[in-house]
């Protein structure tokens, strides 16, 4: 393999990179309690995020039966309204949900292929 010399810029520059690193005590703290096992597997932000759509959307699903049980038991107009706009949100959040999972399953297979 080739090897690329730097430039004498490239290295006073890396140099002074280096320097303010060394200065950074924080980071050298970090640097130096950095475990090399691996730890127990913590849910992720990113997990969790990837998640709540779903949980709002029984979230909405629990409010809509209760509001039909509701609506029905006492056939109050204000809960029958309510029920309609609760059930319409739903729906359009389990649309709005399937059309996000088909596009991302189709990126995934034109990466794949």
């Amino acid at each position: 393999m080739d090897e690329t010399r730097l430039s004498a810029h490239e290295r006073r520059v890396l140099a002074e990179i280096e320097e303010q690193l060394s200065r950074d005590a924080s980071l050298a703290r970090r640097l130096r309690t950095m475990r090399r096992t691996p730890r127990l597997p913590v849910p992720s932000l990113a997990r969790t995020r990837r998640h709540l759509p779903f949980l709002g959307i029984v979230a909405l699903g629990a409010m809509t039966l209760a509001l039909l049980v509701l609506a029905v038991d006492t056939e109050a107009p204000g809960l029958i309204w309510a029920f309609a706009s609760v059930w319409a949100l739903t729906l359009a959040a389990v649309l709005l949900l399937a059309v996000r999972r088909a596009k991302r399953r189709a990126g995934e297979s034109r990466t794949d292929g």
